[in-house]
């Protein structure tokens, strides 16, 4: 059954110690987002990764989305970061956009669906954000099976999925609402799915830099 383990409000090296022990040992956590709770394990562990997608119960062709923790764990995970892109990242990062870049050669193949592409957020939640600069890149899938809603409190993710995940890192039930933007960078930009960022802001900050989004974007 897996661990709950209060998140505070200023977590103690202690509490990152452990927090790293799970992720650098194959471990699958449960952590909150500005969102929902995720499912997170090292992108650094093919098998807990792996371990995301069996519990998840989707197609391992269906990439599974990375967070991170700061903008210089970008370089670890995509292979190039358009010049037109970077004032995106730096007006929307932190926050609910999630990129899609090309991908650093041998990561676990569920980071990819084998697309030659990774789909990257850096969460806007704090707390997650000084966890992630200590476990490195964790994957963000939702915290559900594949066809139910996303959980949303730490009580729920034990009924459901305690048997099969490690550490339930407790920040509170989560806000909900919706899923991230996503923008693919590779080629020209385009929104693939419109969330909490607009076409028209993702658009403003295009602009400045002499960018388009073209027409049929989301």
């Amino acid at each position: 059954m897996a661990k709950i383990l209060h998140v505070p409000l200023h977590p103690s090296p202690e509490f990152f110690e452990e927090v790293c022990q799970y992720t650098s040992q194959d471990g699958v956590l449960a952590v909150a987002t500005e969102s929902f709770y995720a499912l997170a394990a090292s992108v650094r562990s093919p098998t807990a990764v792996n371990r995301v997608v069996e519990l998840k119960g989707r197609s391992s062709d269906k990439p599974l989305l990375v967070l991170i923790g700061e903008r210089s764990q970008l370089d670890s995970l995509a292979a190039s970061i358009p010049s037109w892109a970077v004032p995106l990242l730096e007006h929307f990062w932190p926050g609910p956009l999630t990129c899609i870049f090309p991908s650093r050669p041998g990561l676990p193949a569920p980071l990819t669906g084998e697309t030659g592409t990774i789909g990257i957020r850096c969460p806007g939640d704090r707390r997650l954000q000084s966890i992630l600069r200590e476990t490195g890149p964790l994957t963000g899938t939702s915290a559900n099976r594949a066809g139910f809603p996303p959980l949303t409190t730490p009580q729920e993710i034990l009924k459901e999925l305690g048997e099969e995940i490690d550490l339930i890192l407790d920040s509170g039930p989560s806000p909900g609402g919706m899923p991230s933007t996503i923008l693919t960078l590779v080629g020209a930009p385009r929104i693939l799915r419109e969330g909490p960022i607009s076409r028209e802001a993702i658009q403003a900050v295009l602009a400045k830099g002499g960018i388009t989004l073209p027409e049929g974007s989301a």
